[in-house]
């Protein structure tokens, strides 16, 4: 028998494979079912992003070089001083990634040495489970910081003692937040960066959905956080310009980091393809398309909150990103009533727990659908939420 390594022996089924085989026999049966489950954009990429990858092919294909095209690196770099006011050198503190998941899963496994005491990577509960996965997959230990509603869904750094920052390699946040929707505020992030240079730590920050908000200002990004020694931001086109599929993203901020990764990736062959690449040049100079899927999703957040309130049940966080984060409804577990949910109303939700066991209470809805599906979602949950107290 193959022998395998510990990190992939004690890989978990990711949480959301039962769900997947519920939903598939339901389809299987013929129900007409509204996914707002997984966070997989619905909407169209745009025409002029499509138009720009296929002029990029050619006839014949080269291997793209590990530190991306520099159009590309200038592009994001010229994206992030328009939005952020922050200058960065493309050069030296940008580096184009096959999407968001790879750097997420393998940053632990670059900054981390256990052999000097940094075997640990701090992670939010509930949250996106990748981070940790990665700190599993390498055999580092993963510790949660709790994202409580009292405290704006933000973790306490205060409760991080010394002896675990000494053998701490990264500090994760993800601001706006998966699953909660919450937002920090640039206070919290500076804060967040400072303590990490104070203790040698990498302050990673996971900006997937720094684009989707709804309040007067938009969210802010660790790169504003003045010095970016030991700070890196990770972003995607996935969320931004509903570009899941062509895996686009990139890593920037600190030069040394960020040059240690570029000299690793000729040896492991993640940078995107050229005509993908080509595309989110396209994407990244453009800010009307992001306005006009912004505005897409705000409308389709007002119809679900309005279902809500109607029913007194609360809606925590949900500031940012296309999530809603919504309590269960009288205490029930969180895993029985997306069941629930599915068994009477044919509306797909994920259940809190899957995000941790921190998540239990809430259920996670992903505004992904087009209006008119989630107006159908709306209808059927507005029968169901009729019969069942707050």
């Amino acid at each position: 028998m193959t022998h395998l390594s510990p990190g992939i022996r004690a890989v978990e089924p990711y949480p959301f494979e039962d769900l997947d085989r519920r939903v598939k026999a339901a389809l299987d049966a013929g129900r007409e079912l509204v996914d707002l489950g997984v966070g997989d954009p619905r909407d169209e990429t745009p025409a002029f992003i499509r138009r720009a990858l296929v002029d990029a092919l050619e006839p014949s294909s080269s291997y793209p070089r590990a530190a991306g095209l520099p159009a590309l690196r200038e592009a994001i770099a010229g994206w992030v001083g328009r939005r952020f006011d922050v200058t960065l050198d493309p050069d030296t503190q940008v580096l184009p990634t096959l999407g968001s998941k790879e750097i997420v899963f393998s940053l632990g496994g670059y900054v981390a040495d256990p052999t000097a005491g940094r075997d640990t990577v701090l992670v939010t509960a509930p949250g996106y489970p990748v981070p940790e996965r990665g700190a599993g997959f390498t055999g580092l230990r993963a510790v949660r910081l709790p994202l409580e509603a009292d405290r704006g869904f933000l973790p306490d750094l205060d409760a991080i003692d010394g002896a675990t920052w000494e053998r701490t390699a990264i500090l994760w946040v993800n601001f706006p937040n998966n699953p909660t929707g919450a937002v920090a505020p640039l206070a919290f992030l500076r804060d967040a960066a400072e303590r990490c240079r104070r203790h040698g730590v990498l302050l990673a920050s996971d900006e997937a959905y720094s684009e989707l908000w709804f309040g007067d200002a938009p969210p802010a990004s660790a790169l504003q956080t003045g010095d970016l020694t030991n700070v890196v931001a990770i972003n995607t086109l996935s969320k931004r310009s509903n570009m899941t599929g062509y895996r686009s993203g990139f890593v920037a901020g600190d030069p040394a980091l960020i040059g240690a990764i570029r000299n690793l990736r000729p040896a492991v062959g993640v940078t995107p393809q050229l005509f993908v690449q080509r595309a989110s040049i396209a994407a990244w100079n453009d800010e009307e398309h992001v306005e006009a899927s912004r505005a897409r999703y705000a409308e389709r957040r007002r119809l679900f909150q309005d279902l809500f309130a109607r029913h007194g049940i609360d809606v925590a966080g949900s500031e940012g990103t296309f999530y809603l984060w919504v309590r269960v409804p009288g205490g029930r577990p969180s895993t029985a009533w997306a069941y629930e949910l599915l068994d009477r109303a044919d509306v797909v939700s994920a259940p809190g727990s899957f995000f941790g066991a921190e998540g239990e209470g809430y259920v996670r809805m992903a505004m992904v659908p087009p209006l008119d599906a989630c107006r159908r979602a709306a209808e059927r949950l507005d029968h169901v939420l009729a019969e069942v107290p707050a």
